[in-house]
């Protein structure tokens, strides 16, 4: 939906709801997206954030699908400004944890499933907006230990994502229709934190990514490079972010100063918790932890010590068993909880980092798209659980509080 008190355009992501076919996709959109609009945005047009799996992807590109798919939004009056191509293929009801990355941007699967969304969105996208399709931080750090091995895939995603940038560069020429590929930093991600994200810009994609977008399209390489700036844009997950400690401001002062821009800011929260020097009460909050550590996804832990250090687990199930010894005073879990509750008793969540993203943008145009996206709903513990409808549509309604209050 475009909130029009900044021209911004706010959606929540589809990837909460199972489905990695097109009908299972399509029977979601149906079922809650034509709900949420009659409840949120009964005589305007509301936007989608669309997830599609490989699958999914291919089949919308059969046949009449996308025509006829196209044909729905404008009779509902309904639009897709944003996609989600970050998980390839099966994303709940089942294990996911570390093959969400996979395959990842140094292999042709990745780059043949990303020019499929790139078709289906540029077939979608509304006149006069542009279209972002975010994506993983190229691979799984932990994958790749030595270093000639993190340089060889960071070389091979380089390529892959500027032979993706030519399509987007052609489909421009041709529509005048801007699209970008919006690399989503996390946790444990081969780039995972804005010192990564700027390093791997002027270290690795401007000069690999620019000389092949020079030789391939016989440009300039300053062209080249500023083409890349265009397309290749990075997805502001509020939740990663403040799980790394890092404060949204400086972000956004570091990436623009450096010439790198935002194409989705994807609001969501972690779990956070002051770690007291009692040992009973730090057995209170294993016990509180506990029912996060589930089986389905990775939920990486990152502690802060007196002295600032960061130290990294990589799961919460593989962290709880140092809680009551550890040197850490605070630790930050990569669970996306509910945006509209602070806090869970003797935990609490990110949430004020959320406001500061959404006062930001009401006075800096780093970014037009805003996602929600809690996708854990089937994965909470069951206090937690309500209707799922009523829940999104909760959602909602506390992000456009805040962007009034703003």
């Amino acid at each position: 939906m475009k909130i029009t008190k900044n021209n911004n355009h706010l959606t929540y992501c589809s990837n909460i709801h199972p489905g990695e076919s097109w009908l299972e996709v399509f029977s979601n959109l149906e079922k809650y997206v034509l709900n949420l609009k009659s409840r949120l945005s009964p005589t305007a047009s509301f936007g989608i954030g669309l997830r599609l799996a490989d699958a999914a992807a291919k089949e919308l590109l059969q046949n009449n699908n996308l025509a006829q798919f196209k044909a729905w939004l404008s009779q509902e009056d309904l639009y897709v400004f944003t996609l989600n191509g970050f998980p390839y293929g099966g994303f709940h009801r089942q294990v996911v944890k570390d093959q969400v990355y996979a395959p990842d941007w140094s292999t042709q699967e990745r780059v043949d499933y990303t020019l499929n969304l790139v078709q289906i969105l540029a077939t979608l996208l509304t006149e006069g907006l542009d279209g972002g399709i975010s994506t993983l931080p190229l691979s799984y750090k932990p994958w790749w230990q030595k270093d000639q091995a993190i340089e060889t895939v960071l070389k091979k995603s380089c390529l892959n994502i500027a032979s993706v940038v030519v399509e987007m560069i052609r489909i421009c020429e041709e529509t005048g229709k801007v699209l970008h590929i919006d690399l989503e930093p996390e946790p444990d991600g081969l780039i995972e934190n804005t010192s990564e994200i700027i390093d791997f810009y002027q270290n690795w994609l401007l000069p690999i990514g620019g000389n092949y977008l020079s030789e391939k399209l016989n440009i300039e390489p300053s062209l080249a490079k500023s083409k890349l700036l265009e397309h290749v844009r990075v997805c502001y997950d509020t939740c990663h972010f403040s799980v790394e400690y890092e404060e949204p401001q400086s972000v956004f002062v570091r990436l623009q100063s450096a010439g790198i821009k935002i194409g989705k800011i994807q609001i969501s929260a972690a779990i956070k918790v002051k770690i007291p020097a009692d040992v009973e009460k730090r057995s209170l909050i294993v016990e509180r932890l506990r029912p996060f550590a589930e089986s389905t996804y990775l939920h990486q832990v990152i502690e802060r010590r007196s002295d600032g250090t960061l130290h990294h687990y990589p799961d919460l199930i593989t962290a709880l068993p140092h809680l009551e010894e550890s040197l850490a005073e605070e630790w930050r879990t990569h669970f996306h909880v509910p945006i509209f509750i602070h806090d869970y008793q003797i935990l609490q969540s990110t949430q004020d980092d959320i406001a500061t993203v959404l006062h930001l943008i009401q006075t800096n145009n780093a970014c037009s798209h805003l996602e929600i996206e809690t996708y854990t709903w089937d994965v909470l513990p069951a206090e937690m659980k309500i209707d799922l409808l009523t829940s999104i549509q909760r959602e909602y309604e506390w992000v456009l509080k805040l962007i009034r209050n703003s």
